[in-house]
């Protein structure tokens, strides 16, 4: 792969055979971080569970505690009394069949999709756009609720989203690098010890083969295992 010269100006002095501890891995990506925005910290999973079974999906979310440092665009749909309760909280659009139309048509302003129970009639005919986009709502991401002012707010306050793909892995993020050191590595904890709990119960052997966290722009940095213990 063919790197920027900004790239390799940055990772120079980084040896990026070296397995880290979650602290150090923080301090030296923001150390060289080669961008000229708020890149965000991010972070990927090798998992040992197979995706193809039922009984081995990984998904769920979790409120990190310092937040995502990211302006999300959320869209609700509901009726009634749960379409005030999520405009009240914080949505930015809230609707039914209108929003389904408006989204057939290409629109994409929106980061995050929550959805009542009762309205999953209208989002169940975007799967085909929602889905490979990750925005699908879903039970198991507590996207599908009746607990529509809850969930906007705690999405609005940095509440992230995890999923295991079809290649057994999982990819989300974690803050940005405007954060402290001591804020990301607070989010990371948080959000593994999530993932962790979320360890299927006919999940045998390594539940997590690999993990390591990287920046939008910059390398990726192993993490040691004890991180996982």
């Amino acid at each position: 792969m063919k790197r920027s010269k900004r790239f390799n100006d940055a990772v120079k002095d980084i040896d990026l055979a070296k397995v880290y501890s979650i602290d150090e891995a923080v301090k030296v990506l923001k150390a060289v971080s080669p961008a000229k925005f708020d890149e965000t910290f991010e972070l990927a999973l090798k998992m040992g569970v197979d995706p193809r079974k039922a009984d081995q999906q990984v998904r769920g979310s979790n409120l990190l505690p310092n937040g995502t440092g990211k302006d999300v665009k959320v869209l609700v749909f509901a009726k009634g009394d749960k379409a005030k309760e999520a405009l009240e909280a914080g949505a930015d659009f809230v609707g039914g069949d209108e929003l389904a139309e408006k989204i057939k048509e290409g629109w994409t302003g929106f980061n995050q999709v929550i959805a009542t129970p009762d309205m999953m009639r209208v989002v169940g005919r975007l799967g085909r756009i929602l889905g490979p986009r990750g925005l699908m709502p879903a039970p198991k991401a507590g996207t599908v609720t009746t607990e529509v002012a809850k969930t906007v707010k705690e999405v609005k306050s940095g509440r992230v989203e995890f999923k295991v793909d079809k290649s057994s892995n999982i990819h989300t993020i974690f803050g940005k690098i405007s954060f402290s050191v001591e804020h990301l590595v607070e989010n990371f904890k948080s959000l593994l010890d999530a993932i962790i709990k979320s360890k299927p119960a006919a999940m045998k052997g390594a539940y997590i083969k690999s993990i390591s966290i990287s920046t939008s722009m910059g390398p990726g940095l192993k993490l040691e295992s004890s991180t996982v213990q």
